[in-house]
């Protein structure tokens, strides 16, 4: 080892991030209770949409089926984001809260 990495790594402290168990149960609670109600107004979104559709086309109403469809593919959008999101947040606390 050189003189030069072994100054480097005396100069980085010995650290071990971690999080109390209080409050990783309730960053735990409220990532879950915040992700499910999230896709269930996410899945409602979507059934309202596919109802829009379905009368904007047998109405003929093109306006109301182009909502209906882009309502849709909003709620595809942020069910996806929703997911994504949480397993990210919860993929990093883990990495660094739990050792």
């Amino acid at each position: 080892m050189s003189k030069t990495t072994h100054v480097l790594a005396d100069a980085v402290p010995k650290f071990t991030p971690t999080v109390p168990n209080e409050l990783n149960n309730a960053v735990t609670t409220v990532l879950g209770w915040a992700a499910g109600i999230g896709l269930a107004v996410a899945v409602l979104g979507g059934l309202l949409s596919w109802a829009a559709i379905a009368v904007g086309h047998n109405s003929s109403n093109a306006q109301l089926a182009a909502r209906g469809k882009t309502g849709v593919l909003a709620s595809l959008i942020g069910a996806g984001g929703i997911g994504a999101t949480s397993a990210l947040v919860l993929m990093a606390y883990n990495l660094i809260g739990n050792k």
